[in-house]
């Protein structure tokens, strides 16, 4: 029996699934709206709840506790974070010099934009099934790099490593907790300063928390199970796509792994080698779990394969095909895309560059993912020393919609009578305003 299922195109895209339900939303906003109304109480009482705090327990780590949690870890592990570290640190650097502030001649004076970061962030890093130090080094580079006054992450259970990673990523601060409750402690300041964004990987409660708040704070996106898609011809490796496809499926029984390929003789190669690894597999029982939710599609070309993946959106994009470089610009919508068998996507997980907290669901279609921009804003701004070159224009189009006021604050820049809003409208104003 083939271990992925092989499905038509269309149903992939029809079934594409939610990242929250409509209960856990519920019951999530319930936690959120309870810490808003009783903070530390609030917060210690689900935490204990839920597993993540023992009585009493610390919450909070400060600056100088995960500098000593840095200290204490063996020297070979502090090194490998200082590496990655820097990896992280150098891409996203490159990217916000990217970014330029704009100044450009309008109508009558200058306008442009600024890239301002955000003052307050909360990062969280899930700390369940799997401790994730790696999410912790994703989350805050990016917004140190961006220039955000201070970071505060939020992890379950931390580790050692993961207490070690929020110092060396630069955090202000850890906070010992998780789900709802550590999402809106961040958002409310229960700990630590208020955050204006809240970022991180999470399970679904923490994406319903994030979702509920969202408005009041500004978020990375919405996080369901991991996604892959290998897009494979006939002359890919069926190791390296069994590896690929495994390598997301161990994350959660509810992960997506997805082979696209137009050489339907690849597909059992391809379940050979799935059942060979698995076999050797610590995270078998979940990967193998992943992988009966999993699917195949057979397609008729790679142009195809890229029309079905720009539908797909998925969150991780392999192209196991000949000529991948060329062939990678069809491709438009993914979280990351990993060109050739020797770009694993693990690389990107662990820090060689690209961040890999993504967009799941579909949601590739319309965002990226996590980035230093993620922390930036970039509001316009308006200089004029001739406001008689459009105030006339301004005032005409108020008026076709009804707006006596806004008509009459241009004319007030313009010289001549129509300068004095106090006055009545101007005689083009009569008979000017719709009904």
């Amino acid at each position: 029996m083939s271990r992925l299922q092989q499905v038509d195109a269309d149903r992939i895209v029809r079934e594409r699934r939610s990242p929250v339900d409509g209960a856990t939303l519920a019951g999530a906003a319930a936690i959120v709206e309870d810490v808003r109304g009783r903070g530390d109480r609030s917060v210690r009482e689900h935490s204990e709840r839920f597993g993540d705090l023992s009585p009493n327990g610390q919450i909070v780590y400060g600056r100088d506790d995960l500098l000593t949690a840095l200290a204490d870890i063996d020297s070979s592990d502090r090194e490998l974070l200082e590496r990655t570290t820097e990896r992280i640190g150098r891409f996203a650097h490159r990217r916000r010099a990217g970014l330029s502030d704009l100044d450009v001649a309008v109508d009558g004076g200058r306008a442009g934009h600024r890239w301002i970061p955000v003052e307050h962030v909360g990062a969280y890093a899930p700390g369940g099934r799997y401790p994730l130090p790696s999410s912790v080094l994703m989350t805050v580079i990016p917004a140190r790099v961006a220039g955000v006054s201070d970071v505060w992450v939020a992890s379950p259970r931390p580790t050692p490593i993961t207490l070690a990673a929020a110092a060396t990523a630069g955090a202000d601060g850890l906070l010992a907790i998780g789900g709802a409750q550590a999402v809106a402690a961040l958002a409310f300041g229960v700990y630590s300063p208020a955050a204006d964004v809240i970022v991180g990987p999470g399970n679904r409660w923490v994406t319903a928390a994030k979702k509920h708040l969202y408005g009041e704070i500004g978020i990375d996106g919405l996080a369901g199970p991991s996604e892959i898609v290998v897009v494979a011809d006939e002359d890919a490796d069926p190791a390296l796509v069994a590896a690929d496809l495994l390598a997301q499926a161990e994350h959660d029984p509810d992960a997506l792994p997805i082979l696209v390929t137009d050489a339907p003789e690849l597909l059992p190669a391809v379940d050979r080698m799935l059942e060979r690894q698995l076999a050797s597999l610590p995270t078998a029982a979940v990967a193998s779990a992943a992988l009966d939710g999993g699917s195949a599609v057979v397609v008729g070309t790679i142009d195809e394969a890229a029309e079905l993946c720009n539908r797909i959106a998925p969150e991780h994009l392999a192209l196991h095909v000949a000529d991948a470089g060329d062939v990678a610009g069809r491709f438009t919508s993914y979280g990351s895309i990993f060109i050739g068998d020797a770009a694993a996507e693990v690389f990107a997980d662990y820090g060689v560059g690209p961040n890999h907290v993504l967009p799941t669901g579909g949601g590739a279609r319309f965002q990226s993912g996590l980035s230093v921009m993620t922390f930036l804003r970039a509001p316009t701004w308006l200089e004029l020393d001739d406001p008689d070159a459009t105030a006339s224009d301004a005032a005409r189009l108020a008026r076709f919609e009804g707006l006596e006021a806004h008509a009459r604050a241009a004319e007030a820049r313009t010289p001549g009578p129509r300068g004095a809003p106090e006055g009545g409208p101007s005689p083009e104003a009569s008979g000017a305003a719709p009904a």
